[in-house]
């Protein structure tokens, strides 16, 4: 018998991980925009992500449907809790979005000024609440079971705690790391060996923040480490993170960017497939009760539900692969700035 719910994990877990390569290097090039001073640097920047950021945003979208079609009871609870993260979270997207349209039709430079901020803050609130999202989900958030019925006391306040804000910047880095290769895909001259530049010391910081989170998490969530070692998955999908993050400085260094943006992206994956196999069948962990955890059995929707939308998925995920494989052929190569960029 096919275990659809097992599927349905796989899938959202396919389009978590396609919504994090995709616009995580968008993310990190809104982050190194505060940083970046020269007016045609900022221009490429923003044309750099500007015909693909909103086709990377439908990885979130479908992934958002996926988890409410397929796990509703995690979708009611995750998102009523982290209802006011996912508002500022929310204002932040915003704001990036209209920034490009904003900043291109700006006559002054005080209200270019004022775009760039509002774009560069609305990327780096969102790449360091992904990551606070995900440390809280990591510890356990304090859910319960009774009569059927989910009984959840999550607070904003509670969700800013030390493990989880040290995911948060961990992600934060992670993401602007992985946009500074992609912009050596995109730029040339100075700006490239700046992107270089910001490779090195961001891979420095991932790598010591992510061992740093990797021994806390021994403490904060030691249940997500039981049998781990003897998962032979565990160990496939450690070794090539282990290979990927090593390999991204060599290329970069012998100016294979298009390889060390693939290393990038692989990385990416194995973190948050990593992360899926240690939660696994778990969705969301109960820090109170590990036994009150929502699962993916426990939280489902109905078998005749889950078919159903696995025959739209089928038919539909083809389309949203094409989609983008399409749009990235189409605007491969380094940016060219023209009257009509951004």
């Amino acid at each position: 018998m096919i275990d659809l719910n097992l599927i349905w994990f796989l899938l959202v877990g396919v389009l978590i991980v396609g919504y994090a390569i995709l616009d995580g290097f968008d993310l990190g090039v809104g982050v190194l925009h505060l940083f970046t001073k020269n007016e045609n640097e900022k221009r490429v920047n923003v044309n750099a992500i500007g015909p693909v950021w909103d086709g990377n945003e439908v990885w979130l979208l479908t992934g958002g449907g996926a988890l409410f079609a397929a796990f509703p009871i995690v979708y009611a609870t995750v998102f009523s809790g982290f209802y006011l993260a996912f508002m500022l979270l929310l204002t932040a997207l915003i704001f990036r979005a209209v920034s490009f349209e904003f900043r291109k039709y700006s006559e002054s430079a005080q209200s270019k000024k004022y775009w760039d901020l509002a774009f560069g803050l609305g990327s780096l609130v969102p790449a360091l609440l992904f990551g606070v999202a995900i440390g809280n989900i990591l510890r356990g958030l304090p859910v319960q079971l009774k009569d059927g019925k989910v009984i959840s006391s999550i607070s904003f306040l509670g969700l800013l705690n030390p493990y989880s804000l040290l995911v948060g910047v961990l992600s934060l880095v992670l993401f602007t790391m992985h946009g500074a290769v992609y912009m050596t895909m995109k730029s040339d001259g100075v700006q490239r060996e700046r992107m270089v530049r910001w490779i090195d010391k961001t891979w420095i910081a991932f790598v010591v923040l992510y061992v740093l989170a990797t021994i806390l998490t021994f403490f904060e969530g030691g249940y997500l480490f039981d049998g781990l070692l003897k998962n032979p998955i565990f160990w496939l999908l450690f070794v090539l993170l282990f290979a990927s993050i090593i390999y991204i400085p060599i290329a970069v260094k012998s100016g294979k960017f298009g390889v060390a943006f693939l290393s990038s992206s692989v990385m990416i994956a194995m973190m948050i497939l990593l992360t899926a196999l240690s939660l696994f069948p778990r969705l969301v962990p109960s820090n109170i009760d590990l036994a009150n955890s929502l699962t993916i059995y426990n939280a489902s929707s109905s078998q005749r539900t889950l078919t159903t939308m696995l025959i739209i998925a089928l038919i539909g995920m083809p389309i949203v692969v094409a989609y983008t494989i399409f749009m990235y052929r189409v605007f491969k190569g380094k940016v060219i700035i023209t009257k009509d960029s951004y």
